[in-house]
């Protein structure tokens, strides 16, 4: 198989990944919607309405739980036996899954059952996710000569397409048969139009080559250690701060998408101002993670993080404010500028900054797993927020712009301790290489 890296092939690559994105993103976004206005009513119907709201969003948590686990499993078998089988495994389970939620009984013809199906085919989703991303960054960056962050980011560039894509699939079939129908039963449509998404993208998926690097770094010999040890005995550092990297960006998002909504609904906004609101600003912000990742190849990854994360602080404490206004001109101007100008400052250049940050021989698993990691920010972030809010009795929200702002914090420290990364090269080892099976026999390392 050949090892070099084609122009067409890059592009194909990137398209690929992109559509991985959108299909992820789309099933996310449907069950955020659907976790903060309808499951409650579901699944959860036998508990009071704010218990049920809690017990729904937590269900929507389970999903980034699982995700670290997804990026260990298909990180390895990514290391060991290539990036695009498991890509397309991880999207036929992830299309199958959203497509099963749409298809679940509720708790009043189930019972017990349907929350208990609903919680386990949520964590299979963020199983299959946790692998989804860190495959899909590396097909494209493997693939790149130049600009490997631009190319890198039409992964998360998918992420505001899907986000933008659900969002108007919901809003037109809650326009065409109303809120009480939807709720009924009119929020299973757009987890099954989810498979249409999948096949395009299994298609697209499977005419994508092998990633030249890894390629290159399977023709040397085979390292002892599998890929999870490597990364957590040789790059633990690294590791560590490639978590707290991503974590602003991520407690941001879940605001931004999911906790947002829920907060909306209950001060009395319309939950279509807010969902119009996000539409708008998901159109933005996949724009915004493209330029602000191509601007990342320019001037390195570290400035675009460290100012992200510091207007990520600062808009804490300006976008609730703007929601309590219920107004919905407000509103979209601060989903636009945190989601489509703020967010994507962080968000963008991640894909490149991860996929620079390891070996090749345990790249899937340890971008995936840094990456995952910090994801789970984005599905605890309402979860939190919401218990605050409630432990006030709602009446202020300033705890969570501080809440935000010290995860900001957390994000300039470690970017700065992890350096620049723009410049280096995918081949270059970055660490010692670890004894191989062959070498082992000879030489054991010292304890």
């Amino acid at each position: 198989m050949a090892s070099t890296k084609s122009p067409s092939m890059l592009k194909r690559a990137a398209a690929s990944a992109y559509l991985g994105s959108v299909i992820e993103y789309y099933d996310f976004f449907v069950y955020s919607v659907c976790a903060a206005l309808v499951f409650k009513d579901v699944f959860f119907s036998n508990l009071p309405p704010l218990v049920g709201t809690l017990a729904s969003l937590a269900t929507f948590t389970t999903g980034y739980l699982a995700r670290p686990i997804g990026g260990i499993v298909f990180g390895h078998f990514g290391d060991r036996l290539g990036r695009k089988r498991m890509l397309v495994l991880t999207m036929m389970i992830m299309g199958v899954s959203s497509t099963a939620i749409g298809l679940l009984p509720t708790y009043e013809t189930a019972g017990v059952i349907a929350p208990i199906l609903l919680i386990v085919i949520r964590l299979l989703q963020g199983f299959a996710l946790g692998g989804e991303w860190g495959g899909a960054v590396l097909m494209s960056a493997e693939h790149t000569t130049k600009n490997r962050g631009f190319w890198a980011s039409f992964t998360n560039a998918g992420g505001p397409t899907g986000t933008l894509t659900s969002s108007l699939v919901v809003t037109l079939t809650m326009a065409i048969m109303g809120v009480e129908e939807f709720i009924a039963w009119g929020w299973r449509l757009p987890f099954l139009i989810s498979i249409v998404l999948l096949i395009v993208g299994i298609v697209v998926r499977a005419k994508v080559s092998e990633s030249p690097e890894f390629l290159r770094a399977s023709q040397r010999p085979a390292p002892k250690s599998i890929p999870i040890i490597a990364t957590l005995r040789k790059q633990p550092v690294t590791l560590l701060f490639s978590v707290g990297v991503g974590l602003s960006a991520f407690m941001f998002q879940g605001l931004l998408t999911t906790y947002s909504v829920a907060y909306g609904v209950q001060i009395g906004v319309e939950r279509q101002t807010i969902l119009n609101g996000l539409s708008v600003a998901s159109f933005f912000a996949i724009f915004g993670i493209l330029g602000w990742s191509r601007l990342s190849d320019a001037i390195g990854r570290r400035p675009m993080v460290i100012s992200g994360a510091v207007l990520i602080a600062v808009w804490g404490f300006v976008l609730f404010p703007l929601i309590d206004t219920k107004s919905g001109l407000l509103i979209t101007i601060g989903m636009v500028v945190g989601q489509g100008i703020i967010h994507p400052m962080i968000y963008g250049p991640l894909a490149g900054l991860y996929s620079e940050l390891f070996d090749t021989e345990h790249r899937y698993t340890g971008a995936s797993l840094g990456y995952q990691i910090a994801g789970i920010g984005a599905g605890i972030s309402p979860v939190l927020f919401a218990a605050i809010m409630s432990s006030n009795e709602g009446t202020s929200t300033v705890p969570l712009s501080i809440v935000l702002a010290v995860f900001a914090l957390i994000s300039v420290f470690c970017v700065v301790r992890l350096g620049e990364t723009k410049s280096r090269s995918l081949s270059e080892r970055l660490s010692t290489p670890e004894p191989t099976a062959a070498t082992a026999t000879r030489k054991e390392p010292q304890a």
